[in-house]
């Protein structure tokens, strides 16, 4: 019965943080998104910049969830775009690669148990992540004059792929 308590507790545990992961990644865009919306549509004019992935077009092993979050955000990008557009504002996701950022580092949250099933692929890809923190060849300030090039650019692309990832 204990055993069975522990594994409950535990698969608990696992379900708060991929939920954590959803509220931060989707939930917490649609938020500030609708909270600046009414803005833009009564001066005609904006551009929402949500930050995707490279995992946002393709899954990665390893990183399922977060890829789903990042799909889900590339999805409601193509809804809002197609809403927004005809009242003047724009929307892009920006698609970064590795990047040097916190978010191989002590941000990252990965799931403790190792499956040996899954030792040549999730576990691989999940090794590589943690070696290459704070190595990584995408630089934040390139990107991140990039982001605001979009803003004046007339005809802004849907997607912007940053870093080595997307060449």
């Amino acid at each position: 019965m204990r055993a069975t308590a522990i594994r409950h507790r535990s698969r608990r545990g696992e379900e708060a943080e991929i939920r954590a992961q959803f509220d931060a990644n989707v939930f917490g865009l649609f938020a500030l998104t609708r909270a600046v919306l009414p803005i833009m549509r009564g001066q005609k004019s904006g551009h929402v910049i949500n930050i995707t992935s490279v995992a946002g077009q393709v899954g990665f092993p390893g990183s399922g969830y977060y890829a789903a979050s990042k799909h889900a955000v590339e999805g409601w990008s193509d809804a809002l775009l197609a809403e927004v557009k005809p009242l003047g504002i724009n929307v892009t996701c920006v698609e970064p690669g590795p990047f040097r950022t916190d978010w191989a580092g002590r941000s990252l949250k990965q799931t403790p148990v190792k499956i040996a099933d899954y030792a040549e692929t999730a576990g691989k890809r999940l090794d590589g992540t943690r070696e290459v923190s704070g190595t990584q060849a995408g630089d934040p300030v390139r990107a991140g004059e990039a982001m605001i090039a979009l803003t004046e650019d007339a005809n802004p692309p849907r997607h912007l792929v940053l870093g080595a990832w997307g060449v």
